[in-house]
């Protein structure tokens, strides 16, 4: 259910603070909440919401308030309920009438709003406050302002000759004339790092050999036959034999293949177990596994299949590879220039961002596998025109984006191009050494 009062109206000096304590206006949480739309955001929130049924949700404010202060700082779920506890600042951010020393809200709540909270809600909150930081300049205005200089044309046609034609002849140049170009555009491509640990094949097989066994007990222990005997899962044996080659500094590769080989048969030994203590459940009964454990679960087969596949062919890589249980949708993306040393492996988001001549930053795209950015250029153009009315007069970019097909677009569309073009480079001359 919903129920959202606007809080605009609430000034800094109506909060209530404890005796002796007065907020200061230039703080940072006080100008970044005028800066705000509050309202914008909250209707985009709601929409994930029924409007009549269900107990009373939190306030909008309260919510959008608390995930803007934990991603701004960085910091955990109960950080955040903490920080948001013991500072007056951030407790007038998010919308509170006076402070209070009992927390808002529990910290786990913020992992049911992340899970309220889609791609689609984040693109809104994206647009309305790039809105309000930047007020949008529609196509209307921007025909408007063409159609002024048409009638400026058009009346100096008039005054200048009687010949009409002359006048009509202007206007028909002027229509087919592309519009002008404005601004500057800036496109990069980077990653959102994940916090995992670093992935190993041993590690990644350690950790799922564990989850199976831990799977193993939670179904026995809730099995419609207690007294049947549980599957043996010689954990001990698997342990040690983990932990001989993770001690090693330095083990040789035929050492750490023995033992990924050791830990897949333990692996496949549980899963196999697992299978068969499932069909105690038919199709539509529930499982007795908590969700986090059911979903893992899931995880296994395909992390065992991957695994199995490289020992095979002796190989360290394979298609939509898995590099942490928990979060199966990471992929490991190389960072670095093609073809330079020093290149590193990070996990996480691939992100294309553009940055306007005035500073603003917008996130176009989003995707989790390795991707040439190069692709994205076309769609990053094509979105500054629809928020700003015009294409951008020089695109700035890396070599990366410098492909025929996206120098083709950018010429159809006459903008500029700052990457060097392609051919030989000419010969220098005295005369044309300033232009080289």
């Amino acid at each position: 259910m919903i129920r959202y009062i606007s809080q605009k109206q609430l000034p800094l000096e109506g909060f209530d603070t404890p005796p002796g304590m007065i907020l200061d206006p230039a703080n940072r949480w006080v100008k970044l909440r005028d800066c705000l739309p509050w309202d914008e955001l909250s209707e985009s929130y709601y929409k994930t919401l029924c409007p009549r049924l269900g107990r009373p949700a939190k306030d909008a404010r309260i919510v959008i308030g608390a995930v803007i202060i934990k991603h701004k700082l960085s910091i955990s779920d109960e950080e955040t309920v903490e920080q948001i506890r013991e500072n007056s600042y951030l407790q007038y951010f998010i919308g509170l009438k006076g402070f209070q020393a009992k927390a808002p809200f529990a910290s786990s709540l913020l992992v049911e709003i992340r899970k309220r909270m889609g791609q689609t809600v984040f693109d809104e909150f994206h647009e309305s406050i790039i809105e309000t930081v930047e007020p949008r300049r529609t196509k209307k205005s921007v025909k408007a302002s063409d159609d002024d200089n048409d009638d400026d044309v058009s009346n100096s046609g008039e005054v200048g000759s009687s010949d009409t034609g002359t006048a009509m002849e202007a206007e028909q140049s002027l229509a087919d004339e592309p519009p002008r170009n404005h601004g500057k555009l800036i496109l990069d491509a980077t990653v959102a790092e994940q916090a995992i640990r670093y992935p190993t094949d041993l590690g990644l097989l350690n950790e799922a050999r564990e989850l199976s066994e831990r799977i193993i007990d939670e179904l026995h222990a809730k099995s419609n036959r207690p007294q049947k005997k549980k599957p043996r899962t010689y954990r001990e044996i698997a342990r040690k034999a983990y932990l001989s080659l993770v001690k090693l500094r330095r083990p040789s590769n035929r050492k750490r293949r023995a033992s990924i080989r050791q830990q897949l048969q333990f692996l496949q030994r549980n899963l196999n177990h697992i299978k068969a203590m499932l069909t105690e459940y038919p199709l539509g009964t529930p499982i007795p596994l908590p969700n986090w454990l059911l979903r893992r679960y899931w995880v296994l087969p395909h992390l065992y299949r991957q695994q199995y596949e490289m020992y095979k062919t002796n190989t360290r890589r394979c298609d939509d590879r898995i590099v942490s249980i928990s979060q199966p949708y990471l992929r490991p993306i190389i960072r670095g220039k093609p073809g330079k040393p020093g290149k590193t492996v990070e996990f996480g988001a691939k992100i294309s961002v553009s940055l306007t001549d005035k500073g603003l930053a917008h996130v176009d795209k989003l995707h989790w596998d390795a991707q040439h950015e190069g692709h994205d250029l076309e769609a990053q153009v094509e979105a500054y025109k629809k928020r700003y009315g015009y294409y951008p007069e020089v695109v700035i970019a890396d070599t990366l984006y410098g492909s025929r097909d996206n120098r083709s677009f950018l010429e159809r569309k006459h903008i500029r191009f700052s990457v060097k073009p392609l051919g030989r480079p000419p010969m220098s001359t005295p005369v044309n050494t300033d232009e080289i």
